[in-house]
């Protein structure tokens, strides 16, 4: 089975671009592709996500997510660092939407239902098939997170404490070597 193709920033770009010009629900659709593109979230964890999860007392967003054991694949509690960036796109999507709970689930289908990882699977899936990604699926987010941070020289061990890995062999293989590292690796020398 080949692994989900790792995105460019441009391809990133083309995604959100088409999403924002002919998605239905645009915003919503933004904030769950960039959660797993910059946060390097898995889509299940991305549809458990409560309000409360993200929106701290005060009305702020979160700088790092507690997911607890049930929220994550291999139940074991994590955290998520998120950065300026993504918090800055989950107050624009949160103040967009409408009043919720602080029970009520982060994302919700048209039909106001929780996304279950299966069709929030499939709605990611649709999105980067309408863009001609072939190969592009809901883990292609998380896939080019961790490519990314590899190519900046970041340690395979704090990716896998980023990634929720158990083990970095695990972690090895979501790292899509390209010509670009390899061309900065032998330029260290």
């Amino acid at each position: 089975m080949a692994q989900a193709k790792t995105l460019s920033k441009t391809e990133l770009k083309r995604v959100l671009d088409y999403n924002a010009a002919c998605e239905r629900h645009a915003e919503r659709n933004r904030a769950m592709l960039l959660l797993t593109h910059w946060t390097g979230m898995r889509i299940g964890e991305v549809v458990s996500l409560r309000l409360g999860d993200v929106v701290d007392c005060n009305g702020e967003i979160r700088s790092e997510i507690q997911l607890t054991a049930e929220q994550t694949k291999g139940n074991r509690a994590r955290v998520v660092f998120v950065p300026v960036r993504m918090r800055k796109e989950l107050k624009r999507y949160v103040q967009s939407a409408v009043a919720r709970h602080s029970a009520d689930f982060l994302f919700r289908t048209q039909k106001s239902k929780q996304f279950t990882s299966n069709t929030a699977t499939q709605l990611l899936q649709r999105i980067y098939e309408r863009c001609g990604l072939q190969g592009a699926t809901s883990h292609s987010g998380r896939r080019s997170f961790i490519t990314e941070l590899a190519s900046k020289g970041v340690s395979v061990r704090v990716l896998a404490a980023l990634s929720g890995h158990r083990s970095i062999a695990t972690t090895q293989r979501y790292i899509d070597v390209n010509d670009d590292m390899l061309r900065k690796a032998v330029e260290l020398i």
